[in-house]
């Protein structure tokens, strides 16, 4: 069965850190794309970052460059999202996706997510 599971979320002051992981099941990786994007209560879903297939590049929102870091171990199966100086705006429930590409990687199904909150 193919599956992406998501972990990682919690609650964290502002400037805090999370990492958060996206473990795969059933299928490798490493060939496809996988991104997270992320909603917020009441608002749309939105992009965050993207990591392409094989050693092809990433990507970040605006508001997450510099303070995001997305990366994967192969041996693992699994996608990393490093999270540094964390916002309250950064409150969301993130979800990893697979996708072909890291075009559209936005739309689509979705999994359960896993629930980041940036609170004091």
């Amino acid at each position: 069965q193919v599956q992406l599971l998501e972990s990682g979320g919690g609650l964290v002051q502002p400037g805090g850190s999370l990492r958060l992981s996206c473990a795969a099941s059933g299928f490798g990786m490493d060939y496809y794309a996988v991104g997270w994007p992320r909603q917020a209560t009441g608002k749309e879903r939105e992009r965050v970052s993207c990591i392409s297939s094989g050693d092809g590049p990433k990507y970040y929102t605006e508001s997450v460059k510099v303070r995001f870091t997305i990366s994967r171990d192969n041996a693992k199966n699994t996608v990393y999202l490093r999270m540094n100086s964390l916002k309250p705006e950064d409150t969301a429930v993130y979800y990893c996706v697979g996708r072909l590409d890291c075009s559209n990687y936005v739309f689509g199904p979705l999994g359960q997510g896993t629930q980041v909150t940036v609170s004091s």
